[in-house]
């Protein structure tokens, strides 16, 4: 943390609010489905990052995020790719992308994830400059997603202390207009850090219309993730061909089909494992694995344990706050 960071006053701001352990609400097929007002589609949450303590479900979202942790450094899996975040850095969500935070040993950090759907900002009928704030979301992949240096950092951290205040102050006037005030002097800010320029519009367009090609198949897949589906049958869910679904799958999901099925399967088994009192064999099953084998190595692979060292773990927390 930079000595800037440390006397920004978004730290003043956060020290007054109350951050709550990180449970996110995902339903039973994985989609973390925050409910928003159809007039006032945006939310922040406030939340504390600790070992063991977090929801490491894998989610993905139509709204966008921003994601600041305040403390220490916390880590997020988006699709194939794992970002470090520092404190006080921004993260720009890819959040059509299955997403988790990454639980470490020595995860302790308050939290701060401001949430809006696009159409918050820009849609159809607003003023065409408007797409200029969503610009930062849309620049794909391969663009910088976290916001590092200590000089842009300086003229937005007041930006987020400002919308924090509005946001928290239930006497703020006219507190709709304030809070979206405040959130597109921060889109602007982060906009004209990362240099984006209008003709990057086009790729936001693009972006957005890939997104809703996929989208019957990402919701198919949160409902029916359990069943068995070919690629070919995805590829004719979003109407196409299945060399161009191969192609775009990857690039709007950020892994391949095959991948994306298998963490839908692996972040439900993790919520089956701390919640129900199902065998490892029979929620090997439940979620749609053959091969009990091939399923706790995946899980591993993803989470770092076993599916029976998670099951142990919540059977010795469980004999222990009993004790207590």
């Amino acid at each position: 943390m930079t000595s800037k960071f440390q006397a920004s006053d978004l730290l003043e701001v956060a020290d007054r609010l109350s951050f709550t352990p990180h449970q996110t609400p995902v339903d039973q097929h994985g989609r973390y489905d925050e409910p928003l007002e159809p007039e006032f589609p945006f939310i922040i949450r406030f939340f504390r990052l600790r070992h063991r303590e977090i929801s490491s479900d894998f989610t993905w979202h139509d709204r966008l995020e921003l994601f600041i942790p305040l403390d220490r450094r916390a880590s997020m899996r988006m699709g194939d790719r794992t970002v470090e975040v520092g404190a006080g850095e921004i993260l720009i969500v890819e959040n059509l992308k299955l997403h988790r935070i990454i639980d470490q040993p020595n995860l302790d950090t308050r939290l701060v994830v401001i949430s809006f759907l696009p159409s918050f900002v820009y849609s159809l009928g607003s003023p065409c400059h408007d797409y200029f704030f969503l610009l930062p979301f849309y620049t794909g992949s391969n663009q910088k997603r976290v916001i590092r240096e200590p000089s842009a950092l300086l003229g937005m951290h007041p930006l987020i202390a400002a919308l924090l205040r509005c946001y928290t102050d239930g006497n703020c006037c006219y507190f709709e207009a304030a809070c979206k005030a405040s959130l597109l002097q921060l889109l602007y800010q982060l906009a004209d850090h990362l240099r984006v320029n209008e003709s990057l519009r086009s790729e936001m367009i693009r972006q957005q219309e890939r997104a809703a090609r996929l989208k019957p198949v990402l919701e198919y897949l949160s409902k029916h993730y359990t069943n068995p589906i070919s690629l070919k049958e995805a590829a004719s869910l979003a109407r196409m061909s299945l060399p161009r679904f191969i192609r775009l799958f990857k690039k709007v999901s950020g892994m391949t089909f095959v991948n994306y099925v298998t963490h839908l399967r692996i972040s439900n088994a993790l919520r089956l494992l701390k919640e129900s009192s199902l065998t490892v064999t029979e929620i090997a099953a439940e979620v749609g694995f053959a091969d009990q084998s091939y399923f706790s190595r995946r899980f591993k692979a993803a989470f770092g344990q076993t599916p029976g060292q998670v099951r142990a773990n919540r059977e010795t927390r469980q004999i222990a706050h009993t004790k207590n």
